[in-house]
């Protein structure tokens, strides 16, 4: 509106359609104005994402010309900063309406006008990491029942046409390809473009040994079948060379069975597919940084692609014309993007170099003075000054200050009987303690048993599906747990008597409390070799024995998620049961259980097990 009202007419007739050129006009003037200071810089790019919004795909092209020829404007100073964003989302919209297998030309343009616009640096124009277009898909014929390949076309050579005379040279009598074409062929070389298009199936066992097989036929078809012809191949190439410029793009392979003999007898084609397996063996024996871990080549596999590299370099060389320059050029290139694929795994640094400041004025010249043998440690008592007689002596009190940090004395962990004896204690029933004044209850008490027990106790890492509201409730559980396992050292006779000294307390207390809580004298727990011999039979009848047990259905949800093999979920089963029960987990209560759901034999063989073990210590 600014400009506008600085003429004296309208510079676009609103009742007229408006041309490409008065457009252009007003977005220059857009750019003058902000040149002198009159307008936001920003403006030309809102005229011309509005311009090109506006118009059909045709004057787009000759909008877009205009906004090439002026990239330069657009990297400086003044536009760069306001209007990047701008023209990366004005060339995004243009790539959305365009058509990238009847626009080809122009999508190419947009892309090298954005390469052109923002540096090398810039990593949002970068596919850091080695992502693929897997939309890329290559539609073939699958069905071998609707192939026309290997049909004789008798009626044809039969009823040929008749050629008039002087209406095709000699020269230009298209010759019949002498490669043998099956569906089978047809169809082994088109399934390639599926790797070439996700080379991650590579690393895959069976999709390699699918790659290598149809690789193998198709390179022994161009290897066995060599295109000789090389005056059509310097006429052709003569062609191109007086054909003004214009060329031919190729956004899709045609994959017509129709056309197979055409292809493979054309050396462009050839170059083509050749030149896709050297990219593709390029990645896969390349180091990106972003690939998978488990993305490595065997022995056998690089082997293969480095006779097979040497076999494609080979075959390049003989297509004509040209196929020595062909060759060297091609792994002139490769080379180059190994480079570039060695920038993006440094983390794309930048490109521009800092410069060296040369100081010219002359240094004073700084003496050292040297330190005396003493404040080495050279001297006579061998004793480092660390400047601070309390620091000294203790810098000093061992030769080896690592290894003295290693020693025994420095070991400041606590055992687990000496950490865990009060809480053990609580948690006999005897002695009447209450939840809320028991030591689990403690935050910090929790808190520092969590780290004990990771260093310490192998049950802290033993996968469970009990479920635990509190920390609180997890530390009892762990607490049973240790009270059945810690060394008892005060004989029996000690703790029925009640009397011993204030430093044994813990231990006879722990004595006393496997004794009368943890372990009745009829019952005992249940051994992890009883779980074993109990699973091992129930085997894929284990759910029965689930409902006996009181198990919820998240609970044998979880179980058969964790495993397929039914014995090992039996196996689970049984440990769900016991961390759930806890000191009730016996013998007695799993006979009961079993005897429940029918398995009175097993039962019976769980009872004579325990018999021949005896009773409790």
């Amino acid at each position: 509106s600014a400009l506008a009202g600085r003429t004296s007419k309208p510079l676009i007739n609103v009742e007229q359609k408006a041309s490409c050129d008065e457009y252009l006009a007003l977005i220059y003037i857009s750019i003058e104005a902000v040149t002198e200071g009159i307008c936001s810089a920003t403006t030309p790019f809102l005229l011309l994402g509005d311009v090109l919004d506006c118009l059909p795909l045709d004057q787009c092209d000759k909008i877009f010309s205009f906004v090439e020829e002026n990239v330069s404007t657009w990297k400086s100073s003044t536009f760069y900063s306001a209007g990047k964003n701008y023209l990366l989302r004005m060339c995004n919209d243009l790539l959305r309406r365009l058509s990238k297998s009847q626009n080809t030309v122009f999508c190419g343009r947009i892309q090298l006008f954005l390469a052109r616009l923002f540096p090398l640096s810039e990593k949002s124009g970068l596919n850091l990491q080695s992502q693929f277009n897997l939309e890329n898909i290559t539609v073939f014929n699958k069905n071998e029942q609707e192939s026309t390949l290997g049909q004789k076309h008798t009626e044809e050579k039969e009823d040929g046409m008749e050629v008039e005379e002087g209406e095709m040279g000699e020269e230009e009598v298209p010759a019949t390809c002498s490669i043998p074409i099956d569906y089978n062929l047809y169809r082994k070389f088109w399934t390639l473009q599926d790797y070439f298009r996700n080379p991650l199936q590579c690393y895959e066992k069976f999709s390699w040994m699918t790659f290598l097989k149809y690789s193998d036929e198709t390179l022994a078809v161009f290897k066995s079948f060599k295109l000789d012809d090389m005056q059509a191949s310097k006429r052709k190439l003569e062609e191109l060379r007086t054909s003004a410029g214009e060329h031919v793009y190729f956004a899709k392979f045609l994959t017509s069975e129709k056309l197979m003999d055409l292809q493979l007898s054309d050396s462009n084609f050839r170059r083509h597919i050749l030149l896709q397996y050297l990219i593709l063996f390029q990645y896969l024996k390349g180091q990106v940084k972003f690939k998978s871990s488990n993305c490595i080549l065997n022995d056998d596999q690089t082997a293969w692609i480095e006779e097979t590299t040497k076999l494609v370099h080979q075959l390049l060389k003989e297509i004509p014309p040209e196929g020595e320059k062909f060759s060297a050029m091609v792994e002139h290139i490769l080379n180059t993007e190994e480079n570039w694929n060695g920038w993006k795994n440094e983390g794309c640094p930048s490109f521009v170099k800092e410069r060296w400041v040369v100081d010219d004025k002359p240094k004073r010249p700084v003496r050292k003075r040297q330190a005396p043998e003493d404040f080495l440690g050279k001297g006579p008592d061998r004793k480092l000054f660390m400047g601070n007689d309390e620091l000294t002596r203790l810098w000093n009190l061992h030769a080896d200050n690592m290894e003295a940090c290693k020693s025994d004395d420095r070991e400041f962990m606590p055992s687990l009987d000496e950490f865990f004896a009060e809480a053990i204690e609580q948690a006999d029933p005897t002695n009447m303690v209450e939840d809320e004044y028991k030591v689990v209850r403690n935050s910090n008490y929790g808190w520092r048993a969590l780290r004990l027990l990771s260093r310490r106790s192998p049950h802290f890492f033993q996968p469970t599906n009990q479920k635990f509201k509190s920390l609180a409730d997890y530390l009892d559980s762990m607490v049973s747990k240790l009270a059945k396992e810690l060394p008892k050292d005060i004989p029996s006779e000690e703790i029925k008597t009640g009397e011993e000294d204030d430093d044994d307390n813990g231990d006879n207390l722990l004595k006393e409390s496997n004794d009368s809580t943890f372990q009745k004298p009829d019952s005992k727990m249940v051994s992890n070799q009883q779980m074993d011999d109990v699973a091992a039979k129930l085997g894929a009848k284990w759910k029965t024995l689930a409902g006996q047990l009181e198990m919820k259905a998240s609970e044998l949800r979880e179980i058969e998620t964790d495993s397929e093999d039914v014995d090992m979920q039996a196996k689970l089963l049984l440990v769900a049961w016991q961390d759930r029960e806890g000191t009730q987990a016996t013998v007695e209560n799993l006979v009961s259980a079993l005897n429940a759901a029918s398995f009175t034999q097993i039962a019976d063989n769980l009872n004579d097990i325990d018999t021949e073990l005896g009773p409790v210590p």
